[in-house]
């Protein structure tokens, strides 16, 4: 029997553990998306880069394992987040390598051939950790800026001021340390982005601006803070100024996502946790963790906009109308009208309820909301672009009820 609470529809593998977004990339009419990934167990440990590619956003394509920790490397004891680039019409993967603490994690490329599914790791360090010994330092990010290629890092500890380091990545194999392009003592910065280590760094210009995106890692990942704002390059390297910011996706079940540039189109694929899972269910599913649905970018008002990409919403197929069994339909869409409310019968006990319902957890949708059920995984789109992303989990008898003015489609 389908498990109801398995996100069918997005990308992760059918079993293991998922997280971070890695190495997105458009090639030869395929979008690349790689990920963090376990395929041993539920659990964040030896870490893996799986890989998934789609022609149309859709119909998502297992590909080859990426890379694979190796003994007596660099990576011994995990590959952790990176990114994609074509170097010189050669594919190449940048990434965080960890041969033991995280604090000593170091950066190696990875060359691939014309179809992105055989991989060949570098052996040396392109980029040595930074900063004292309790300061972390990872997660490349490559940008052009001007025609020259730049490579972002996050970085962070007790006793540093979290920045975003800067490389000129010229020569992919060895990396020049250049100033940092931002850090929190950025008037905006410090008000949005309060954290002990910023990871996962992302930039890209949108519409006349350029868009930097960082994670919130305190004692656990906290949020995603998106800033808008100028940048200057010098000798030195770009110097990013933030003249706006805010959360990227207010729900507790977001983190860490990647941006693709496709030719001006910003996209975005993130990470959604599992929220309240015991050990025993994690083990009893075999899975925890997904990616989430692919989203745009714009810039609404000068505020950061996001929905769902449109290819995905062409999955719709029959309406739903009052109530159907998670098992039957696991996947839909809601289109909100006046205003509407969305409630799940018999979720799993441990399932936290969304508000007060002692039935199972409940949502109150307002007028012109749009949103998305694929297993557990649920997404919320307001009319103003704000997203909300958060997790409820049916069990084999669970029942799904809409009441209110709102038109439902299935999807897949």
């Amino acid at each position: 029997m389908i498990d109801p609470a398995f996100p069918r529809l997005h990308v992760r593998a059918q079993q293991g553990w998922v997280n971070d977004p890695n190495g997105l990339c458009h090639v030869d009419g395929r979008w690349h998306v790689f990920y963090q990934y376990n395929p041993s167990a539920p659990r964040h440990a030896q870490i893996h880069w799986g890989h998934s590619s789609s022609a149309d956003l859709v119909h998502w394509r297992h590909e080859p394992v990426a890379l694979a920790p190796r003994r007596g490397e660099p990576d011994a004891a995990g590959c952790w987040s990176g990114s994609c680039t074509i170097d010189d019409g050669v594919p190449t993967l940048c990434y965080t390598a960890l041969a033991d603490d995280p604090r000593d994690a170091v950066a190696l490329t990875a060359t691939g051939d014309p179809t992105l599914t055989r991989w060949t790791p570098a052996s040396e360090p392109s980029a040595g950790r930074q900063g004292p010994a309790d300061a972390e330092t990872r997660d490349p990010y490559v940008v052009w800026i001007e025609g020259h290629r730049y490579i972002l890092q996050g970085f962070g500890g007790p006793s540093s001021t979290p920045r975003v380091l800067v490389h000129d990545a010229t020569d992919l194999r060895h990396w020049k340390l250049l100033r940092p392009l931002i850090s929190a003592d950025d008037p905006v910065a410090a008000r949005v982005a309060d954290a002990a280590i910023w990871e996962c760094p992302n930039l890209v210009r949108i519409g006349d601006r350029w868009l930097l995106v960082i994670s919130l890692l305190n004692e656990r990942p906290t949020a995603v803070s998106w800033m808008t704002g100028d940048l200057v390059v010098t000798a030195q390297g770009p110097r990013f100024t933030a003249v706006d910011g805010g959360v990227l996706d207010s729900g507790p079940a977001f983190y860490a996502p990647q941006l693709l540039d496709d030719d001006g189109r910003i996209l975005m694929w993130a990470w959604s946790d599992e929220l309240g899972r015991s050990t025993q269910w994690l083990d009893a599913h075999g899975w925890a963790g997904t990616l989430t649905t692919p989203r745009e970018l714009t810039l609404r008002g000068g505020k950061l906009a996001s929905r769902p990409a449109p290819e995905y919403l062409t999955q719709r197929s029959g309406l739903l109308v009052g109530s159907w069994r998670a098992v039957e339909q696991p996947s839909f869409e809601v289109a909100v009208g006046s205003g509407a409310r969305l409630s799940c019968s018999a979720t799993d006990p441990s399932s936290r309820p969304v508000s007060g319902s002692e039935a199972g957890p409940q949502l109150d949708l307002p007028a012109g909301t749009r949103l998305l059920v694929d297993g557990s995984l649920v997404e919320i789109f307001d009319p103003e672009g704000g997203a909300f992303t958060t997790r409820i989990y049916p069990s084999e008898a669970s029942v799904w009820t809409i009441e209110g003015d709102a038109e439902v489609h299935c999807l897949g």
